[in-house]
C-alpha cells in the first residue's frame, strides 16, 4: 500500500539538513542555479505578545491519486505500488509540461533538456530498506516515514479519543 513522509512542524528548527540531504541524494548543483526538491520555509508571527517563527519543510506531496500522473501522455509519471511514491522516468518525458500545469502544488520542474525533475521520495532507497534522504538527515525527527495503515490507525485512535473527551462513553 505504500508509505507517507510526514512533517511535524513542532520539531522543525529550520536547520535545512533535509534540503541538503536531498541535494546530495539527487546530485543537485546550486552553482548551476539548481535547488533541492525539498524546500524549507520560515514564517514569523506574534502569539501571546511574543514573536515566534514557524517552519515548514515541503516537497512533492506524493498524492494518493495524482493529477500529474493522470495527464502525462507518455506514462513518464506513475505511482510506485510498493513505496506509494510518485515516481518518474525522465527518459520518456517529452517536455510537454502537462504535469506542471496539473500539479496544484507546483512541484514538477525541468532540466536544461526540458525533461521532468521532481522528488521521487527516494523510492530506490526505500526499496533497498533505507530511509528517504530527508528523513534520515533530520536531526530532530520533524520528518518521519510511516505506513499508510499505521497512519490511518493513528488517526482513528485520535478521533476516538476526541469523541470520548467530548461526549463521554
Amino acid at each position: 500500500m505504500g508509505d507517507l513522509i510526514l512533517f511535524g512542524p513542532e520539531r522543525c528548527v529550520a536547520c535545512y539538513a533535509c534540503a541538503v540531504a536531498c541535494m546530495d541524494q539527487n546530485d543537485v548543483d546550486p552553482s548551476r542555479g539548481e535547488s533541492a526538491f525539498r524546500a524549507v520555509f520560515e514564517r514569523e508571527s506574534v502569539r501571546g505578545g511574543q514573536a515566534v517563527c514557524d517552519y515548514l519543510s515541503v516537497s512533492c506531496m506524493h498524492c494518493e491519486d495524482p493529477y500529474c500522473v493522470k495527464v502525462c501522455p507518455t506514462g513518464c509519471l506513475r505511482k510506485d505500488q510498493e513505496t506509494g511514491m510518485t515516481v518518474y522516468d525522465h527518459s520518456v518525458c517529452i517536455g510537454c509540461r502537462s504535469c506542471a500545469q496539473a500539479c496544484p502544488f507546483g512541484v514538477p520542474r525541468y532540466n536544461d533538456e526540458g525533461r521532468l525533475l521532481k522528488c521521487d521520495g527516494c523510492h530506490t532507497r526505500l526499496k533497498a530498506g533505507y530511509e528517504a534522504a530527508c528523513v534520515r538527515a533530520c536531526p530532530h525527527g520533524a520528518l518521519s516515514r510511516v505506513s499508510k495503515e499505521a497512519f490511518a490507525l493513528s488517526l482513528r485512535r485520535k478521533n476516538e479519543a476526541i469523541m470520548l473527551n467530548l461526549y463521554g462513553r
